[in-house]
C-alpha cells in the first residue's frame, strides 16, 4: 500500500469545508496549521506588507484516493477561484502509525470503484 501527501493552502473560511470534502472522499484524517503567505501581488498598507491568513492543510491518503480527492475538493470548495488557495500532492517513501487507518482505507478500496 502506498502513500501519498496532500498538502492544502486554503482560505480560512473555507477550511471546515475543505476537511469535510476531502473525508468524504476518501481521506482518513487531518492536520490543520496556521500559516501566513502572500499570492502572486504581495498586499501592503502604508509601505507595509500584509500577509494574509492561510490554513495549511495535510491529509496522508492511500495513492487511488488521491485524483478523486483533490478533484472533489476543487471543485466543491472552488480551490481554482483567486484567493481559495492552491493544492498539491507527493508521494510519500515511508509511512509509520496508519495501522489503525489501513484496516479503513482495505475496506473502502474493496467498495468503492476508484
Amino acid at each position: 500500500m502506498r502513500f501519498d501527501l496532500i498538502v492544502g493552502f486554503v482560505n480560512p473560511n473555507i477550511t471546515e469545508k475543505v476537511v469535510a470534502t476531502a473525508k468524504e472522499s476518501g481521506a482518513t484524517g487531518d492536520v490543520v496549521i496556521q500559516g501566513k503567505g502572500s499570492g502572486m501581488e504581495p498586499s501592503s498598507f502604508l509601505g507595509l506588507s500584509i500577509q494574509d491568513k492561510t490554513d495549511i492543510v495535510l491529509f496522508v491518503v492511500e495513492e487511488h484516493h488521491t485524483n478523486k480527492i483533490i478533484k472533489s475538493v476543487s471543485d466543491e470548495c472552488n480551490i481554482e477561484e483567486p484567493g481559495n488557495g492552491m493544492l498539491i500532492a507527493l508521494n510519500i517513501d515511508k509511512v509509520a502509525g496508519l495501522s489503525n487507518q489501513i484496516k479503513k482505507i482495505r475496506e473502502s478500496l474493496n467498495t468503492e470503484q476508484l
